[in-house]
This record gives structure tokens, C-alpha cells and sequence, in this order.
């Protein structure tokens, strides 16, 4: 799974122009908890071959007594306990404060593998002025500049450095293709330990992660109409009889790294609330992780058929980019229309996986052109030669062909449609890639 990094630090030290630069964006943001005034945010980061996901956070004061502050501590120290290492930013410039200490001494009781990074140091010998931040006791300073890009590179490879290379998934995957990886997604209290429970037939719920030990996943074996399924938790749950404190009972890091280690993702939206913001964040996820995916509505039974017609409205709108999935209606706590569910699931895996002959696509490619073919641009028609499959999980379709750089977004959602349709691909994303092939005159020069 992907090693997770908690920027903490007091407030105006360059944590969120830190989380951009390490992003590469401005708008990296992937979840975030609606109502508090500074939440936390999440965004995916890549090195090399490298990914990780980064947390941003407010301005940390450990020992906030009430109001926003203390909420923001809370955020914090959560973002904390789901991180793997901790970067602890100061503010070279402004020097060491008594509330850098007061973070240090925190970071230092916790015992997580932390990295000091003395932001603002563009322009500086770095001498006399890192040299006091070696009192925090959290080891070497490694000036950055956020603003500029300056060593933000040596620092994530630090970050990283005591973390263990994540294992190759696809490949773990190869082994075992019969057995579908299943993430059930969903904001907090949509009713996914209700669900398990439910498909587990028992109050067997398996476990509950104390904070801290989120990149451990936990898994569930289950078997129904002779398909093996695993499980991976994401909604927190807890050892019947036994019920640990944790600052909160739902992780957003554990939620993405499920997403990100499943086949398949049930994403649970919650009838009796609509759909949020951060359903469509968490939606939006899965998509781009290219998961296949089926969309349940759970407490369906508690709202009246006025709010089921606004709910049905408001999942074709805000959630129309999930319009390939199936969609159900479901009561968790009644056990009603549950059955279905799980053929969808499996539908969806089998689309994911599927394999298409490149004779068909190309036929499929062809047949499509002959119906529709593409717009004109300028001097430019873009031929479509042939097509054949370059992935799997989603499913990926290259076309070959000339000028398609010119091809429109238009078009490729015709396309998609028929590729769809031909091979019954319900439940997953489909990308089709466009391939222009060489010109050979182009590098001629007159004589």
C-alpha cells in the first residue's frame, strides 16, 4: 500500500505550499471533512516509481485548551496517527518558538519516524540558522524551499528512505485471480460495518485498528455462489465486546489505500443524507485509481418515494461520471436486496478483466467509423486504422491511426460506447488512448 506523510507544523511555515509542490498541484485535493474551519487535506505524490499519499494539515498546537484551536489539534494529531512518517515543517526565516518545541516534544513521545524540514531556506548558507533547530532533538535539518522547489526532492527520498518498498501488486494479483478483491467505500456511518455484518451472516466483526496501524490491511475471507471474495476493511470496526479509543472512527488514508489494493469498490451512499461532497470526492478516487466499481444506496427503507425520486436525481448529476456502474437499493439492516449487489460485483471484476481480441476491436473500430466518422479539423481528418488492448484493470484501448491528436472528446465517448457495448464492459472505466503513427515525410526536407 502507499506509504502515507503527515506535514504538521505551527501555523504560516509553508505546509500547504509544501503539500502543492509535493502534489505537483493546486487542486491535488482527494477528501476532506466538511464543517471544521481548518481540515485536513489529501493528495497523491509520486517519485520515481515511488507513490505515496500526502496529508496536509492546520496549524498544530498540541496543548489547544478549547474552540477551533483544539479542533485543529484534533485534525492534526489524527492526520498523525494515520501517517506512516512525519515531516515537522518550521520556518527557518522565523527562527525556533516555543511552540516548535512544544510539537517536537509531541512528535518525540510518539516515537514515529519524523523528518525536519526547515522551510523558507532559499537564498541562505544555511549555517547559523539551521543550527538552532538541532535543540528540537529530532536530528538533521534539511532546508527546503516550498516556494521555489529547492530540495523538496532529497526530502521526500528521506521521507521515504525508512519505509520498505510497497509490493507489486499486479503482480501479487497474478497468483490468485480467482479469489476479487472487494473495498467496501463510504463516509462515516453510511452503514458499511452493517453491511459486512450482514454478508458476513454474524456479528463477527473482525477488528478494530488502534491509531497508528493503518497500513496493516485487514482482510476478510468470503465465498458466495462458489466466487471467493477478500475483504478489505475500511470502515473501522470493532471486536464485539472490546471497543478501543480512537480519535476517529473513520480514516480517510485507510479508505484511499483500500481503493487502491481492490478489484473491486463498493461505494456506499447513505439515502437519508444524499449525496455529499465527499461522496463525490471519494468517487472521484475511484475513478481515477481506475477501479472497477458498483454504487449502493443503502437505508433505503427509511426515506419516503419523494426523497428516493430528489436521491436518484441528485446520483445522475453529481455522480454522473460513475453512469457505466450498476446502481442499487439497499437496507443493510433489513438484509433487503443484497443478492444483487453481488452480481454486480462480480460482473464488474469480469469486465475489468476481460479480454478483447485485437481483431474484434478492430472491427468494433471500423464498423464505428463507417457509422460516424470523425469531425474534420482544418486540413486535418483523423483516419482510425486499428485497435487492440494495452491493459487490463481498467481495460485500456490504443487506436492506431493518423492525425488523431485531432480526434474530439466527443468522438472518444461514441467510441467508448460501442467498445462497451460489443464486449458488455459494466462496472469498470474504460480509457482509450489515441496513437498517431509517424509521419515518414515529416523529417524530408525540400531539396
Amino acid at each position: 500500500m502507499k506509504p502515507v506523510i503527515a506535514l504538521v507544523g505551527r501555523p504560516n511555515v509553508g505546509k500547504s505550499t509544501l503539500f502543492n509542490r509535493m502534489t505537483r498541484s493546486r487542486d491535488a485535493i482527494v477528501a476532506d471533512f466538511a464543517g471544521l474551519t481548518r481540515d485536513r487535506h489529501y493528495g497523491n505524490g509520486r517519485q520515481g516509481k515511488r507513490e505515496f499519499i500526502v496529508i496536509d494539515t492546520g496549524g498544530f498546537e498540541p496543548d489547544a485548551g478549547s474552540g477551533i484551536f483544539r479542533e485543529m489539534a484534533r485534525q492534526t494529531q489524527q492526520a498523525v496517527a494515520e501517517a506512516d512518517v512525519v515531516v515537522f515543517v518550521v520556518d527557518v526565516r522565523a527562527g525556533v518558538s516555543a511552540q516548535d518545541h512544544d510539537i517536537a516534544n509531541y512528535l518525540r513521545r510518539l516515537g514515529k519516524p519524523c523528518v525536519l524540514a526547515g522551510n523558507k531556506a532559499e537564498g541562505m548558507q544555511g549555517g547559523v540558522q539551521l543550527a538552532e533547530f538541532y535543540e528540537l532533538g529530532l536530528g538533521e535539518v534539511l532546508p527546503v524551499s516550498a516556494a521555489h522547489g529547492q530540495g523538496v526532492r532529497g526530502l521526500i527520498e528521506q521521507a521515504l528512505e525508512p519505509l520498505s518498498e510497497p509490493l507489486d501488486e499486479d503482480a501479487a494479483g497474478e497468483e490468485g485471480d480467482e479469489v476479487i478483491r472487494l473495498a467496501v467505500a463510504g463516509r462515516p456511518n453510511v452503514g458499511k460495518s452493517t453491511l459486512i455484518n450482514a454478508w458476513l451472516g454474524e456479528e463477527r466483526l473482525v477488528a478494530f485498528d488502534l491509531p497508528g496501524t493503518t497500513r496493516d490491511a485487514i482482510s476478510v475471507p468470503l465465498e458466495r455462489g462458489g466466487q471467493k471474495f477478500e475483504l478489505i476493511d475500511t470502515a473501522g470496526l470493532r471486536r464485539k465486546g472490546r471497543v478501543f479509543e480512537a480519535i476517529e472512527k473513520f480514516s480517510v488514508v485507510k479508505t484511499l489505500q483500500a481503493i487502491e489494493s481492490a478489484h473491486v469498490v463498493l461505494l456506499l451512499l447513505d439515502a437519508t443524507q444524499g449525496v455529499t461532497d465527499q461522496d463525490a470526492h471519494i468517487a472521484g478516487y475511484i475513478l481515477e485509481s481506475g477501479r472497477a466499481v458498483v454504487v449502493a444506496v443503502n437505508k433505503w427503507d427509511a426515506v419516503d418515494s419523494y426523497a428516493r425520486e430528489q436521491l436518484e436525481r441528485s446520483i445522475e448529476t453529481r455522480l454522473s461520471f460513475l453512469k457505466f456502474a450498476s446502481l442499487h437499493f439497499i437496507s443493510a439492516r433489513k438484509r433487503q436486496g443484497l443478492a444483487p449487489v453481488w452480481s454486480s460485483l462480480t460482473q464488474a471484476y469480469r469486465a475489468a478483466t476481460r479480454k478483447m481480441p485485437t481483431p474484434v476491436l478492430t472491427r468494433v473500430l471500423l464498423e464505428a467509423v463507417q457509422f460516424q466518422a470523425p469531425k474534420r479539423s482544418g486540413s486535418f481528418r483523423p483516419k482510425l486504422r486499428y485497435a487492440h488492448q494495452g491493459g487490463m484493470n481498467p481495460p485500456i484501448i490504443v487506436v492506431h491511426g493518423n492525425s488523431l491528436e485531432h480526434v474530439t472528446d466527443a468522438y472518444k465517448r461514441f467510441l467508448e460506447g460501442r467498445f462497451r457495448k460489443e464486449f458488455d464492459l459494466v462496472g469498470t472505466p474504460l480509457r482509450i488512448e489515441m496513437k498517431t503513427q509517424a509521419n515518414p515525410f515529416n523529417d524530408k526536407s525540400g531539396g
